[in-house]
């Protein structure tokens, strides 16, 4: 199967003297890193380090913005106008880009996280916000969006480089949208299930749904999350049978 794919995490999600999942492990296994800003999770040492080490394995660095609320840890929506929400997104990044700037790298990308992400996939106004916020942002940012989404397409209006995105470990409805983490089949626990699943995207370009027939999602990105017990062991079985059968992982930006 002669097709480069990449795959990401979303690290550096620790707190003061809290850790969130094996970040050093991950970073020996994906090609790209969506960095926690400060807002749902992250603090300027998690943030420095998290860089460090993705620049020592050769992993591309993205900002992962998220409603600043830690409690909820992103994933709760908070009622904000979509300038607010523009706002936060720009200094959730900068400061990003400031660390990156001490650790010796830059932040290419942009992905965001939780409800953040969910509500801009839906919702226009939300979408053009953050999009609008990484265009007015230096760096030549691109953007990362679940594939099939307003803020996919918003980006591409802003004239930014835009890369789809789906989740290794995580289902879909028929609409194109994850299944929310409220149900008990909104993860994908099995490793070889999950791997399985990419590899019959990749051969065919249509994602298996729950209560429906596969959908057409474009993807050059796979995220596999970083929080949970079995992050690394999934993150290393999806790499492990894609490179089987022949995928080329890499960046979706060059490093």
């Amino acid at each position: 199967m002669a097709i480069r794919i990449d795959l990401n995490s979303d690290l550096g999600e620790g707190y003061g003297p809290w850790a969130m999942g094996d970040d050093a492990a991950l970073l020996g296994i994906v090609s790209s890193a969506n960095v926690a800003c400060g807002g749902h999770a992250g603090d300027p040492d998690w943030m420095f380090r998290t860089l460090v080490q993705a620049k020592e394995r050769g992993v591309v660095v993205g900002a992962h913005p998220g409603y600043a609320d830690p409690q909820g840890f992103g994933r709760r929506v908070i009622p904000m106008a979509p300038d607010e929400i523009a706002r936060m997104v720009a200094a959730q990044v900068g400061a990003l880009q400031g660390v990156a700037a001490l650790a010796g790298t830059r932040v290419r990308y942009v992905k965001p996280h939780g409800a953040l992400a969910n509500l801009a996939a839906d919702e226009p106004a939300v979408a053009q916000a953050i999009a609008t916020a990484v265009a007015a942002l230096p760096g030549d940012l691109a953007a990362l969006a679940i594939s099939g989404t307003a803020f996919e397409d918003a980006a591409r209006a802003a004239g930014l480089p835009t890369f789809s995105e789906v989740f290794a470990d995580r289902t879909y409805l028929p609409t194109g949208r994850l299944v929310p983490r409220s149900r008990p089949d909104a993860m994908l626990h099995d490793p070889a299930k999950a791997a399985g699943r990419l590899l019959a995207l990749l051969e065919t370009g249509h994602m298996p749904v729950i209560g429906g027939d596969p959908i057409p999602l474009n993807a050059q990105s796979v995220c596999v999350h970083g929080d949970g017990p079995g992050a690394v062991a999934m993150a290393q079985e999806v790499r492990d049978r894609l490179r089987a059968a022949g995928v080329r992982i890499g960046p979706f930006l060059d490093a």
